[in-house]
């Protein structure tokens, strides 16, 4: 055991090395520190928390997001081959408001199925590590939505993205990292707008992108209800989970997001688990209306959410559309330790005055509904993709021959929208002026190199639903100059 952990070590240390010259970093310091961060080693007490719950150190993962309650969950698989969960940590900050990403620059976070390989996984990120979900999916391409890198990443900072802290995504790296040594070609990616309970589905009952979240809701039912990893297909500009061929049939169904959907079937089993779970679920989503439930606000221009635990330790920090804003629950959270360091740049959710002032920006689709648009604000740093940095490794080379996914672009951190004062009125002088004027971007340099990976936080407990202080979570805006694949390209 011990000779192999070291085989393995020198093997890596020597592919890395080749990485490493293959990107072309500015030095060799940066760029053995930036490599030490995506190798770091998954935690022992979360190692500890998979024996407990009877997984392996390098089984398949799953990961689950949800932007209401501000949580990223990881399941993984178990020995007897389901799914359970590992642990959930706390978002720092996700941008825009409930409801999926329509266009680019939108400041949409993305919702829906996605399919995350090495390829996308990106080791020398300028917002420490991250990995790109993946949108825009097939059905997001048959509905003309456009975008692109939109990461979980660290530095809790985002505009369209997924931010945690550091600390945080290198745990849920290497968690990902594992699963690749493990054999895993893929895991799935679901995020969503809220937990899909009937409460919740209840109180958004007159969101306009209720007829969108229904039908992402099947795949979380078909997850709830097998606890294995759906299938996910496409076709008619609609998901499919769980599609197998009818018993005549001598091949399995090609699904097109926009074409026609082929002859299939739902295996029986899992069917009428999903058809018991959404007759209860609508059972009580329609006694809740009948009660009068409250409907939830619509976005009133706050600009996305953060987790309480966070929000607790900025001051005039605030949840935005994520839950647990009110001043006593904060106030309660304030001593609890934070998930990580929360940079002193952070910016919490804050009313988009522009936004406020103009009509929000719809777009409508045959299956599903809207997102508003909205504003970036000056302070966000945006991560986009440098083309002509593409190198291809050992796992993007893999990954294009069995047709599991490409390689990563690279990416610098984009332009700084440069802030812009708004016009001074001649009566008063507020006391806390806010720009509402939509600015040119402005060239931002290169942001500079981070230092050695952050040592991880010694209490990083694996309780699955905690969201203490025992939690680590982390992954920002990434900026691609080398993807996780193009680190083995000597072996090739």
């Amino acid at each position: 055991m011990t000779h192999r952990t070291l085989v393995r070590a020198l093997l890596t240390s020597a592919v890395l090395a080749a990485g490493v010259m293959l990107a072309g970093c500015d030095s060799d310091q940066i760029s053995l520190a930036q490599n030490a961060k995506a190798n770091q080693p998954v935690p022992p007490k979360l190692v500890a928390a998979m024996a407990e719950k009877d997984m392996d150190l390098q089984s398949p993962i799953l990961v689950r997001l949800f932007k209401q309650e501000a949580e990223l969950e990881v399941w993984k698989q178990t020995r007897s081959g389901q799914f359970a969960l590992l642990k959930t940590y706390p978002i720092c900050r996700w941008s825009g408001d409930l409801g999926p990403k329509v266009r680019e620059g939108d400041r949409q976070a993305p919702e829906g199925f996605y399919s995350i390989n090495p390829s996308q996984m990106n080791p020398q990120s300028a917002y420490y590590l991250s990995f790109n979900t993946g949108y825009p999916n097939a059905f997001d391409k048959s509905l003309g939505r456009t975008g692109s890198e939109l990461m979980v990443h660290g530095d809790c900072s985002s505009r369209g993205c997924y931010a945690m802290t550091d600390e945080q995504i290198a745990e849920i790296y290497s968690l990902g990292r594992e699963s690749f040594f493990g054999g895993q070609k893929a895991f799935q990616f679901q995020a969503y707008p809220f937990r899909m309970t009937a409460v919740n589905m209840a109180k958004h009952r007159n969101n306009p992108n209720m007829p969108f979240w229904k039908m992402i809701k099947v795949g979380n039912d078909h997850f709830e209800v097998t606890k294995q990893e759906p299938k996910v297909d496409f076709c008619e500009k609609k998901y499919v989970f769980d599609a197998a061929k009818p018993a005549d049939a001598v091949r399995d169904p090609v699904f097109n997001a926009s074409a026609k959907c082929p002859a299939y079937v739902i295996p029986e089993e899992i069917a009428s688990a999903v058809r018991e779970k959404e007759q209860r679920d609508d059972a009580e989503m329609a006694k809740l209306a009948a009660k009068g439930t409250p409907v939830a606000r619509l976005n009133t221009g706050i600009d996305g959410g953060m987790n309480a635990i966070f929000a607790s330790k900025i001051p005039e920090g605030n949840t935005g559309l994520s839950e647990g804003g009110d001043s006593q629950a904060l106030a309660s959270m304030s001593l609890a330790r934070a998930p990580g360091t929360i940079p002193g740049t952070v910016n919490p959710p804050r009313p988009n005055l522009a936004v406020q002032q103009e009509e929000p920006v719809v777009a409508t689709t045959s299956s599903t509904s809207v997102a508003t648009a909205t504003t970036p604000p000056a302070t966000t740093r945006v991560a986009s993709a440098n083309a002509s940095d593409k190198s291809e490794g050992f796992f993007s080379s893999f990954a294009r021959k069995v047709g599991i996914g490409g390689t990563a672009d690279a990416s610098q951190p984009a332009a700084k929208p440069a802030a812009a004062a708004a016009p001074a009125k001649p009566k008063v002088a507020e006391a806390k002026p806010q720009s509402v004027v939509r600015v040119a971007p402005k060239a931002e340099p290169k942001a500079p190199a981070r230092p050695a990976p952050k040592p991880q936080v010694a209490d990083t407990a694996a309780a699955p639903a905690a969201t203490s202080s025992t939690q680590l979570a982390g992954s920002a805006p990434v900026v691609q100059t080398n993807s996780f694949d193009t680190r083995f390209s000597a072996v090739k």
